[in-house]
Formats: C-alpha cells, structure tokens, sequence
C-alpha cells in the first residue's frame, strides 16, 4: 500500500490528472469546479513543480479548489514561457497575478544636444520600440520613467536640473543644496564628466533593438519533437508543432509592433545566441 506524503497538503484532486504528471517542460493548469482554471504555470519539470504546490503551506486555499490538474507539454523552455503569458492574459485565473497588455509604454531617451546628453520621456505612439536605439528602461507610464530617473539621481549623485526634472536655478538645483548633486547646475562639475555618468547608469536597462530584418522563427526540439516560435520585433506571432504536422501555425494573439512581457522572455535567449534562430521565407 502506497505511503500518503506527510509534506502534502489535504486536497481532493484526482489522482489519475496527478499521476498522468509528466517530468518534461511545459504549462501545468489547476482546474477547480468551474470552466475557468484557479491557475496556470509552467516549469521544464511539470510533475516536479505542481508537487511542490501542494506542499506550499501558503497555496491552501488553492489547492483546496482545485479538482483536477491538466497540462501542456512542449518541447521547450521559451515556448512552455510563451504559452504561460498567452494563456494567463487569455484566461485570467484566479489565482495568477493579471497580465495586462499596456496599450502605451513608455521608456527613456537620451538626446545629444549642444550643451550635453538630455533625457526625455517618449511612448510608444511616438517612437517605435524594438526599432529605434538609445532607448532605456520600459514603463507603464511618463510618471514610472521620471520616478526611474529621480531614483537614478539620487543613487548616482546626479543633477536633477540637467536631467530636466526641475527648473534650473542660479542656486542650482535641490540636490546640490543638500549635496545630492555633484553641482553641473552651477558649473561645479564638468558637463561631459556628469554625462558619462548618467549613461553609464542607464546602459543596464536599454532596451535591445529587434536583431534581424523582420520575422524569425525559434527552434526548440525535444527528442524528434520540434517547435518553431515565430517572432518579429520582439512580438510573438505564434508555434507551428510539427506534432500538428508542418504547415500548420498555432496562432498566438493578434500581431502588435511590441509586447512587453515576449520582450521579458526572450531578449536574453536571443542577443546571447541561447536559442536556434531560423529566417522565415518571404
């Protein structure tokens, strides 16, 4: 007779979805009484991950809902995240945090002018991301981006006058009162020396230019199994399965000039070469 794990917590899931558990990539959804599931996740170990859900003490309650476990299998990392984001922002379960698509991001731009390098706030209905260079950070809103470059400021003794955050002042700026700023407002500091230093704590979050000339498809195979993530400016268009046979392409969400939450997954993958890339055929 099989020995019950003291470490799991009490459920009444079927056993035969939690036995069916396979040790491979891929989303693993928690489904309860209703239509909608309480859940979505992936991992590159499905039966590994879910078992430890249910010895998560704080995941009572959801695991206390859940009836049955269902998953999807793929033949990757990139594609199990990619189907994780499309299905949470489809779905919206209760029990995942709300991916929303934000109709405008916003990011930092760094402009060469006479007198030196000056920031400015720019979205995406002015400058198209993944396309244009010299952009940094992402952010939900204007307000996000100055809060970054305040913070910035302060951490990096930065002027808040030349960065355009506040009027600029004979007695300089308010940081140079109080010695938060190394006095650019007031000619205390070289221009050019204050400059280096904005764009060098900047460089960590610029955003990466899409590297190819328009679409291109991500290889992933897992023992004979290939799957083909095709994206273009860092947006994902969608998976064609060679388990669905090869002409067939597994439809994402509607195209968009760029989506944030690919950018998350995939700009590591593919600007350190960590993943196959394939020119689609025109």
């Amino acid at each position: 007779m099989a020995i019950a794990d003291p470490t799991v917590v009490a459920h009444k899931i079927d056993s035969t979805s939690l036995a069916a558990l396979p040790r491979t990539s891929g989303v693993y959804i928690f489904k309860g009484e209703g239509t909608l599931p309480l859940y979505i996740g992936k991992s590159v170990d499905i039966r590994s991950r879910v078992m430890s859900h249910l010895r998560a003490p704080d995941e009572a309650s959801m695991v206390a809902q859940t009836r049955r476990i269902d998953f999807i299998e793929t033949a990757g990392d990139i594609g199990a995240l990619l189907l994780e984001s499309r299905m949470i922002k489809e779905q919206s379960p209760l029990f995942n945090q709300r991916l929303r698509r934000i109709k405008t991001l916003c990011a930092i731009r760094v402009n060469q002018t006479a007198q030196g390098v000056v920031p400015e706030i720019v979205d995406s209905k002015s400058v198209h991301l993944g396309s244009t260079p010299e952009l940094y950070g992402l952010f939900s809103s204007a307000h996000s981006a100055n809060a970054k470059l305040k913070d910035l400021a302060q951490q990096h003794l930065l002027c808040l006058s030349v960065l355009g955050l506040e009027k600029t002042s004979q007695r300089g700026c308010f940081g140079w009162q109080i010695k938060t700023c190394l006095g650019a407002c007031v000619g205390k500091e070289d221009r050019h020396t204050h400059d280096q230093r904005l764009l060098s704590a900047l460089v960590d979050s610029q955003v990466e230019v899409w590297p190819f000339g328009g679409p291109v498809d991500l290889v992933e195979e897992r023992d004979g199994w290939v799957q083909r993530h095709r994206v273009n400016n860092w947006c994902y268009l969608g998976t064609q399965c060679s388990k669905a046979g090869p002409a067939r392409m597994l439809k994402a969400h509607p195209q968009h000039d760029f989506d944030l939450d690919s950018y998350k997954i995939l700009v590591k993958p593919i600007m350190l070469k960590k993943v196959k890339v394939e020119a689609v055929e025109p």
